[in-house]
């Protein structure tokens, strides 16, 4: 049996930097990120996950297997399907501050946009009442 992913081969534990990175570089992947909102409403079938998802059972179960070995989801058989659901419900924070980050960072490339597309005039104005 091999050591736990945060477990270095000479047995020291891995510096906290790298299993974070570990983490996020799961999450990295866009189907997985979709993977897990499909979970946010409670567990579903790999069936329904992978018609959802659009993708073929290979890619699916592998998706599955990554989320499933970073500790993100839990699985269970019930007869011959297997049902996926987010093990630790922070996970769906975690998506949802990175919404609230991607949002803020959206609204403000906006705002600039919009004010490149205003008059030489109106943005010298502007600043003067700035200062």
């Amino acid at each position: 049996m091999s050591e736990p992913a945060t477990v270095l081969a000479d047995g020291r534990p891995q510096p906290i930097h790298r299993v974070k990175a570990e983490f996020f570089k799961v999450l990295g992947h866009p189907v997985r990120v979709r993977v897990l909102e499909l979970l946010r409403n409670g567990e579903r079938s790999v069936g329904d996950l992978q018609a959802a998802l659009e993708i073929d059972s290979s890619g699916t179960s592998q998706h599955l297997g990554a989320l499933r070995r970073e500790g993100l989801l839990e699985s269970r058989r019930e007869g011959t399907s297997v049902f996926y659901r987010v093990k630790d419900p922070r996970t769906f924070q975690i998506l949802e501050l990175a919404r609230q980050i991607l949002t803020s960072h959206f609204e403000d490339a906006q705002a600039l946009l919009g004010e490149l597309g205003q008059p030489e005039t109106t943005k010298a104005a502007r600043r003067r009442r700035a200062k």
